[in-house]
């Protein structure tokens, strides 16, 4: 068994179509992927660039349940990044980014565990790739960013461990910490701390 580290970001479900938007656009320009159309929970659709399943037919949520996308996003290169590459650079855009993909996108709409909000789970897909998720800061900014510009409320880093790296939390960057940990013992605690941004 390979590695499967994974960005997990929570946001109130009703922020998930305004951060599909903003992911399609950290996708990679010219590739041929078709639109797919997603429809969300309360009937909003959305159009990304992405595949589901790997094909492009259209995605009906409206009743909920789970939504599974295999995303390809562009990424600042680092060290880290550099070492994931190795000597393949041949793709890096104007803004000094590369596409990294596939990296694959679980939407859970209302989990058990806190229905209250959504969760977005990109899991890496490779072993390779999973260590440059824990390494690249590139690659944490990218999911505190897409979480600072929808909404989200908390992001965690998942290294397959007994504890979760807190990324960010009700409006800012944190490091250093993690749950179970010295301020937050429990996950549900850390729930507990959650607050939804200002509209």
């Amino acid at each position: 068994m390979g590695l499967d580290y994974s960005y997990e970001i929570f946001m109130p479900p009703r922020n998930v179509g305004r951060a599909l938007t903003r992911l399609a656009e950290l996708a990679p320009r010219g590739r041929d992927t078709p639109p797919l159309p997603v429809t969300l929970p309360g009937g909003e659709q959305v159009i990304v660039p992405f595949t589901s399943g790997f094909t492009s037919e259209p995605v009906d949520c409206s009743a909920g349940g789970t939504l599974e996308l295999d995303t390809s996003i562009v990424i600042g290169v680092d060290d880290a990044v550099r070492e994931f590459f190795l000597s393949d650079f041949t793709r890096v855009d104007e803004r000094g980014r590369v596409p990294v993909g596939y990296v694959y996108l679980t939407v859970r709409f209302s989990p058990a565990w806190h229905p209250d909000f959504a969760s977005l789970q990109f899991t890496a897909a490779t072993s390779a790739m999973s260590r440059m998720f824990a390494r690249s800061a590139s690659v944490r900014k990218v999911f505190t960013g897409l979480t600072a510009a929808t909404g989200g409320v908390c992001c965690l880093l998942d290294t397959e461990t007994d504890t979760f790296d807190i990324c960010w939390l009700n409006g800012e960057a944190v490091s250093d910490e993690t749950v179970p940990g010295a301020r937050f013992p429990r996950f549900h605690e850390l729930v507990a701390a959650w607050r939804e941004p200002p509209e």
